[in-house]
């Protein structure tokens, strides 16, 4: 790294959630910060796009309300809205026909899902779910737990599709038992959010407390190397720029991470990028002039990993009379789906639960592929206790943040949560570093 080069003290390669927050806490403890993001714009995946009046996220996002996410953005300062979805007006799809979807005492009885049996150990598992030791099956998987615990057929489906819509995975013979019934049992306990505006209000937030706290945000910039001897030394842009950096955190994916180290194929991140398994989801977003189906809200597929919802019931997404139904096929690891096949299917489960929705049509967007967390909490790896980070092992200065690093949460909490853990092991680093000096 060239002497003259500008200086970053830290970088941060990357300007999505996990980037924002960790450069927003090291900030604010004095650490100058310059963040990298190679897009015109901040935000990741957690962009709102505006079409007219309605706020089109990049699929179906929820907020878990007592999740590592909420607490972070809220010692943060972040102020958002929205509101919780209930069961009322949800449905189960099971080989094309409705069904009321099991949430609640009355609905299980009135159900036609299933009979008298299932019904029975649906209502003890229900009962019980809060009791259940996570910890003690996360070398499970999801197929060999259900299998040991559950005697009904029809409720290993419904469970199933039940762990299928808290993790947003689809992939029971890897994902561990352990971490998607504790994504379940932390979504029984305190539901979600919804957000008034979309996620974009999350990434308006950290992008203003990350500049007042003095980051240096720059975008259009792609980082192409971190150069790195005994420790790391900076970061090199694709325009040939350098920062020397004591501190590098990448906010990416494995992949990229591994790609972006200077002999990356030789640390432990070769290891880690060649492990995670990618969970995606094709999405499609429709806004309409108006519900002809206001009663019906939600629907979960049972027989196919389908998702419904109309997140305008309860935030604001859409203007007065308007909605916005947010559908999602989950989508197995491995698997190269026909995009015009799954949207058609997504089509069919509108026509099911929201017939006549072609003629009040407004707007429409649907992305085929959409990464929703860049690694499978698997049971191989013992749940979210075994996800690598946030410090890279062999290459000091060098930490990883995201939604597949640490061991807090999934999805948007693991993003939030890893990003501050980040910034926290820096920063005790750097305490330790003056300890022994004095």
């Amino acid at each position: 790294m060239n002497n003259q080069a500008p200086s970053a003290d830290v970088a941060i390669i990357g300007g999505g959630l996990a980037g924002l927050t960790a450069a927003t806490f090291l900030a604010r403890a004095g650490r100058p910060v310059v963040l990298f993001e190679k897009s015109q714009a901040v935000g990741g995946r957690a962009v709102t796009e505006v079409k007219g009046d309605f706020h089109f996220n990049l699929g179906p996002h929820a907020l878990y309300c007592a999740g590592h996410g909420v607490k972070v953005l809220r010692e943060l300062g972040i102020k958002f809205s929205g509101g919780r979805p209930t069961p009322s007006g949800g449905y189960a799809i099971d080989r094309g026909v409705k069904h009321t979807l099991p949430g609640g005492f009355f609905s299980l009885i009135t159900t036609g899902l299933f009979g008298l049996a299932a019904k029975l150990e649906t209502a003890r598992l229900l009962a019980g779910v809060s009791k259940i030791d996570t910890q003690a099956i996360r070398h499970l998987t999801v197929r060999e737990w259900l299998a040991r615990e559950i005697r009904q057929p029809e409720v290993r489906r419904l469970l199933q599709a039940i762990l299928r819509l808290a993790t947003y995975a689809d992939d029971p013979e890897r994902q561990s038992a352990g971490a998607a019934l504790a994504q379940f049992q932390l979504a029984a306990a305190s539901n979600v959010y919804y957000l008034d505006g979309g996620w974009q209000v999350l990434v308006d937030g950290l992008r203003q407390v990350a500049q007042e706290a003095g980051v240096q945000i720059v975008t259009g910039a792609r980082v192409v190397a971190v150069e790195h001897d005994e420790a790391v030394r900076g970061i090199r842009l694709a325009d040939g720029t350098g920062y020397s950096a004591s501190s590098v955190i990448v906010a990416a994916s494995p992949a990229i991470a591994c790609e972006l180290i200077e002999r990356g194929s030789e640390t432990v991140l070769r290891e880690w990028a060649d492990a995670a398994i990618p969970v995606k989801a094709a999405c499609l977003n429709i806004a309409l002039s108006r519900l002809p189906q206001p009663r019906a809200v939600f629907a979960l597929g049972i027989d196919r990993p389908l998702y419904l919802s109309v997140h305008s019931a309860v935030a604001k997404l859409a203007p007065e009379g308007g909605a916005l139904i947010q559908l999602a096929k989950y989508l197995g690891s491995g698997v190269d789906a026909d995009a015009k096949a799954v949207e058609r299917e997504l089509e069919e489960l509108l026509d099911l639960v929201q017939p006549g929705w072609r003629e009040v049509l407004v707007e429409r967007q649907f992305l085929p592929q959409m990464v929703v967390s860049h690694a499978l909490v698997t049971a191989a790896q013992g749940g979210t206790a075994g996800r690598p980070g946030p410090e890279v092992a062999g290459v000091p200065g060098l930490y990883v943040a995201g939604d597949w690093v640490g061991p807090e949460g999934m999805l948007a909490d693991a993003s939030l949560a890893s990003a501050k853990r980040a910034a926290e092991v820096i920063l005790r680093g750097e305490g330790l570093q003056a300890a022994a000096a004095a």
